[in-house]
């Protein structure tokens, strides 16, 4: 089926925006559609979307992108799905609207959750069986919160009404008829992101969810990555299109990166930054700070696992300075400013907003700048703003480079993604202080491409994953340019920084600001 008339759509529905683009055979781009959503935040550490405005916002970009394809449905070979994962809808199936709005992954509200669901076992309670720390990034705990503080919500859960999914299954279930018969799956990427789903045996924990007191009618089907899931409902622009991938948003990047095999990883610059390494078909357990997780199952085939190094913030950092701070007008200027300067002038950026994922996993840090002169400019700021980024990927390339070691896997290069890979200064820097040589792809939208790619390969479009592999190209390489002494000097001041962000959040904070 790889016609040159036929093309496969990508949703890509992430933390700040939802896009839809248009690839063809190639994996080249032909035409896309973007639209963002609003960023809520009702109290300190609280973060929410609005799930009927990204499903509204996703009718819209589809529409865009086939307009600016010049194509109609009948030449879509299929539609993938990619997403923000951990990012929590609960919607009632019988009308089709959300309880509450969607609490989004960097939101912090369910410590308290997490702490009581831990006990004296602690943040490692459910490892083992699921891949996961107890930490407030996660699905499982925003779900039992939103049962708990939503009045009506428990009962009509416990009733079988209501339905729970990352914004995948959301999205599904509305593009496949929602209250008329929508599907209510979602796949083994996103499952195992929820603290729900055994890491091993690929389905949900029923003792977990049991403490988490999540009844399981509420939770979609697990189906694999890649497989026609259903087909776009009546009346709508993708009627009977076949919906045939879905990876959440990291997922999907490796996949797009052609990470297939065993050591090759990548790290996606986007909101937050997000770094894998393959590990196979092994079962790698961090003795680091990582995350177990599923890179992606194509179709009846084994699952592919990864290890994880999750950053909150990197490029929700650039915003901030644009839109908190207001020293620049749009997030490129960033670039522009740091570039006025040789260096930082010894001013570091730890931006713990949600406290620190891995490779510490400590939600009791805040944010800090520290080392701070009157010799500091607004461009010393934007500076340290982007060397925050690569110093907290040299933090998981550390720790990743110390689990893959003990399984005798090395890292050579590291591929790059996301939108902040246009901005050079980071990605030298980035090299510099990683030592190893940062590559970015041609097409660095591998997160819409990998989930393009899930689906076309299920579909037929694509073969398998040796096309993923000839369709990635090199645009640009990094080499590193520092010396041994000058790195470990900025990284023993980078730890030092962190740990002025530790302990930060305590009786005092919270009655103050809470």
């Amino acid at each position: 089926m790889n016609d040159k008339t036929m093309y496969i759509m990508s949703i890509d529905q992430g933390t700040t925006s939802t896009r839809a683009i248009i690839f063809d055979h190639d994996g080249q781009i032909v035409a896309s559609g973007q639209k963002e959503h609003e960023q809520i935040f009702p109290k300190s550490g609280w973060v929410e979307h609005d799930p009927k405005e990204i499903w509204k916002n996703t009718r819209d970009v589809v529409g865009q992108a086939l307009v600016g394809a010049e194509i109609n449905r009948h030449q879509l070979a299929a539609v993938g799905i990619t997403n923000q994962r951990e990012t929590a809808v609960v919607w009632d199936k019988n009308n089709g609207e959300p309880v509450y709005n969607a609490i989004v992954w960097q939101d912090t509200r369910t410590q308290k959750i997490c702490d009581e669901l831990a006990g004296e076992e602690g943040a490692d309670k459910y490892k083992e069986r699921v891949g996961l720390p107890l930490a407030t990034y996660f699905s499982g705990p925003k779900i039992k919160w939103i049962l708990d503080n939503v009045e009506g919500a428990r009962e009509k859960a416990e009733a079988g009404d209501l339905l729970f999914g990352n914004t995948d299954s959301w999205l599904l279930w509305n593009l496949t008829g929602g209250q008329s018969g929508g599907i209510h799956v979602t796949d083994v990427t996103n499952a195992s992101r929820t603290m729900l789903m055994n890491i091993d045996t690929l389905d949900w924990n029923e003792d977990i969810a049991k403490d988490m007191g999540i009844p399981l009618s509420m939770l979609p089907e697990i189906k694999s990555s890649s497989e026609v899931y259903g087909h776009g409902r009546k009346n709508d622009l993708l009627i009977d299109t076949p919906l045939a991938g879905i990876l959440g948003d990291q997922q999907a990047a490796t996949f797009g990166q052609a990470c297939f095999e065993v050591g090759q990883a990548k790290n996606t610059y986007g909101t937050g930054n997000f770094m894998l390494i393959n590990t196979g078909e092994d079962l790698v357990r961090s003795e680091n700070g990582l995350l177990t997780t599923v890179a992606y199952k194509i179709g009846d085939n084994k699952p592919i696992y990864a290890l994880e190094g999750s950053i909150a913030v990197t490029g929700s950092l650039v915003q901030w300075v644009r839109d908190n701070l207001g020293l620049i007008k749009d997030a490129p200027e960033i670039e522009d400013l740091a570039k006025e300067v040789d260096d930082n002038g010894g001013l570091f950026i730890v931006p713990a907003f949600s406290g620190l994922f891995a490779p510490h996993w400590r939600s009791d840090a805040r944010g800090a700048m520290v080392g701070m002169t009157r010799f500091h400019t607004k461009n010393h700021i934007a500076r340290a703003t982007l060397e925050a980024t690569a110093f907290q990927s040299r933090e998981v390339l550390d720790a990743m480079v110390a689990d893959a070691e003990s399984e005798g896997v090395e890292l050579s290069e590291l591929k790059v993604d996301g939108g902040m890979v246009m901005n050079e200064t980071l990605m030298q820097f980035q090299a510099d202080i990683l030592g190893v040589p940062v590559v970015r792809p041609k097409v660095i939208e591998t997160t819409a491409l990998g989930a393009a790619y899930a689906a076309g390969i299920a579909v037929g479009f694509w073969d398998g994953e040796q096309d993923v592999i000839d369709n990635w190209a090199e645009d640009k390489r990094w080499e590193p340019a520092m010396d041994d002494e000058t790195r470990d000097r900025y990284l023993r001041l980078w730890k030092k920084a962190v740990e002025r962000t530790l302990d930060w959040v305590d009786e005092d904070t919270e009655a103050l600001y809470s």
